[in-house]
């Protein structure tokens, strides 16, 4: 399934927002490894959004279907010596498990390359081990490196464990 990426203009937060809080935050409809369980409250809103934006080299990217439908998006933030941030890859949940995220992955991708990209990193919290699986079958892996959660900061959500930690992961392109 080939995916074009465009960039994403405001008129389209109010509803990449309302997706990433159903995709990341709601379980139902979704298998359970899609789902962030172990963080509550929302994912996203309007001023991180903005604040996310904000970041030079930001890019909010989305897919859309052939009457222009939002299928999923994705955020690719430009960082030094070609190496690209990966975040907030997010599909609509009646769209899961036809490719369509591995769609969005690989045109996000093309997307960086097209840009003289050489790598794309992203974090993943460290206890989705599905997830994280999910991308080593797409040529992610672990750099060793961790970042912690910002706990105690609800913008982020309300994490139900206290030992979350980002992994690190990257793919040479």
């Amino acid at each position: 399934m080939g995916l074009e990426l465009c960039l994403a203009t405001k008129v389209d937060h109010p509803a990449i927002i309302a997706l990433t809080n159903r995709a990341y935050r709601q379980a139902e409809g979704q298998a359970a490894w899609k789902v962030e369980t172990i963080v509550g409250g929302q994912r996203l809103d309007e001023g991180l959004l903005a604040e996310d934006l904000a970041q030079p080299g930001a890019n909010l990217l989305i897919g859309r279907d052939a009457v222009g439908a939002h299928l999923g998006h994705v955020r690719l933030d430009e960082g030094a010596d070609g190496v690209w941030f990966l975040a907030m890859l997010t599909v609509a949940p009646d769209r899961q498990d036809g490719g369509l995220g591995r769609a969005i992955l690989e045109a996000a991708e093309t997307w960086v390359r097209a840009r003289g990209g050489a790598a794309i990193r992203m974090t993943v919290i460290r206890q989705r081990e599905e997830l994280i699986a999910w991308y080593g079958r797409r040529g992610y892996a672990p750099t060793g490196e961790t970042k912690s959660f910002p706990y105690g900061d609800k913008r982020f959500g309300e994490p139900t464990r206290d030992d979350l930690v980002f992994e690190v992961l990257e793919k040479r392109l």
